[in-house]
């Protein structure tokens, strides 16, 4: 019988259940398992940390009873500071304020069965944001056409820290 998921839960800055961190450590542990000799990966707990703080911060977690599947989180980006701008890419005047995506993970045995775009629309589905950016690994193509189906475009490249991947750019109108 193949697992689904049953309940998205959301949660927000200011209002994290005891053990949330740690629950995101072990999903990301699982979902990357076999990548865990990596030092970029190996950094994920400083991530959550960064994240977690954010003003803003906003996660949903998907679960299979109560086996927790997989997450999604971001928060929204400073207005000014917004990294991507960077880019070659305009978006039209009024888009002015972004929202990034920073994790959209799922455990392997829940993996290929719509989860992931479940969290991921879950956790825009409420955003008051004109845009949404995130990153995808260049040599995941498949990952980056998987967002691109999901209304993201390339905007550019970026590697954000020495030690991890170059990343494509990728943003999405949430207003369309």
């Amino acid at each position: 019988m193949e697992p689904s998921v049953i309940n998205l839960r959301h949660f927000k800055h200011g209002s994290l259940p005891e053990g949330f961190r740690q629950m995101l450590i072990d999903v990301h542990d699982d979902a990357y398992a076999d990548a865990m000799d990596d030092p970029f990966n190996q950094r994920f707990a400083w991530f959550v940390d960064h994240w977690s703080d954010a003003e803003g911060f906003t996660c949903v977690v998907a679960y299979d009873g109560e086996e927790r599947t997989g997450f999604a989180y971001g928060a929204p980006a400073t207005p000014g500071r917004e990294w991507w701008r960077s880019t070659p890419y305009e978006p039209a005047d009024s888009h002015t304020s972004t929202y990034a995506v920073s994790e959209i993970m799922v455990r392997p045995p829940w993996r290929k069965q719509g989860i992931s775009e479940q969290l991921h629309e879950a956790l825009l589905s409420e955003r008051p944001e004109d845009l949404a950016v995130l990153l995808v690994d260049v040599t995941h193509p498949k990952v980056q056409a998987l967002y691109e189906s999901w209304g993201y475009v390339k905007v550019g490249e970026r590697q954000p820290f020495a030690d991890s991947p170059l990343f494509a750019v990728m943003v999405r109108n949430l207003r369309a």
